[in-house]
């Protein structure tokens, strides 16, 4: 038997979509709300969810507070802008049958700006369906499923709804390289002039070296945000060291 797992917040525009697509092979679907001022429960409740609060932990932490609560034998982890396609459904369902392993790694498609992305982004294949109490997360912001047992792959992909609009990725963006400046002091990172110029640099090409010119306009879009996204990183590393020394004015 199956338990889905979703943390959520401000989700109304994906979770309806999100839960219908495991209507069908979910036994229990958990979602554990962090404080959203939207629909976001409402209509979690309505597709059958049995919604619980929990202000925010951090995402690994998160995530295994909500697995505390799967009652089932099996426990799908899905974010609220997924979708399980057709074929992975059938995949899972077997999966769970043959009972020959502790965990399976999921392919994740991510559609961007209305098309699915073939070279950029396409390479996630991840732990998503493990047997309940065979795994757990770790990781603040990337966080990722760590298994006690022997794990496979699942045919069928986990279709990702990435952002809502460049916008919204902006400002995800932003907070993202917040925490990320936040990690890297805590881990006791230095700062270098350079990481403000070579490293964005870097992560503009690499997206490129992998393919991301293939995808058009989005590729370079993408592109142009992973550059930003690293430059920003670095800076507010910069920031929260100048503050400790009292060098800012904030």
């Amino acid at each position: 038997m199956l338990s889905v797992v979703i943390i959520t917040k401000n989700e109304e525009l994906n979770i309806g979509r999100c839960l219908t697509s495991v209507q069908e092979i979910a036994d229990e679907i958990i979602v554990v709300d962090s404080g959203s001022n939207d629909g976001t429960v409402d209509i979690a409740r309505n597709l059958g969810a049995s919604v619980y609060h929990q202000d925010w932990l951090g995402f690994d932490k998160q995530k295994n507070y909500a697995a505390s609560l799967a009652t089932k034998d099996y426990i799908l982890f899905l974010d609220a802008d997924e979708e399980v396609s057709e074929e992975l459904k059938s995949s899972i369902r077997e999966a769970m049958a043959k009972k020959d392993r502790v965990g399976w790694k999921i392919h994740r498609k991510t559609y961007y700006m209305g098309k699915v992305l073939h070279h950029v982004w396409h390479r996630e294949w991840l732990l998503r369906l493990v047997k309940r109490g065979e795994g757990h997360f770790k990781g603040d912001l990337h966080e990722k499923m760590i298994c006690n047992g022997k794990t496979g792959k699942l045919r069928g992909p986990l279709l990702h709804y990435s952002y809502k609009s460049l916008s919204d990725q902006m400002n995800r963006l932003v907070g993202y390289a917040r925490q990320s400046a936040m990690i890297m002091e805590k881990e006791g990172r230095k700062f270098y002039f350079f990481n403000l110029v070579l490293n964005p640099m870097w992560a503009f090409f690499k997206v490129f070296l992998r393919g991301g010119f293939l995808e058009g306009y989005r590729g370079v879009l993408i592109a142009v945000f992973e550059a930003t996204y690293t430059f920003l990183k670095y800076a507010f590393l910069l920031e929260r060291k100048l503050q400790k020394k009292g060098r800012l004015w904030m």
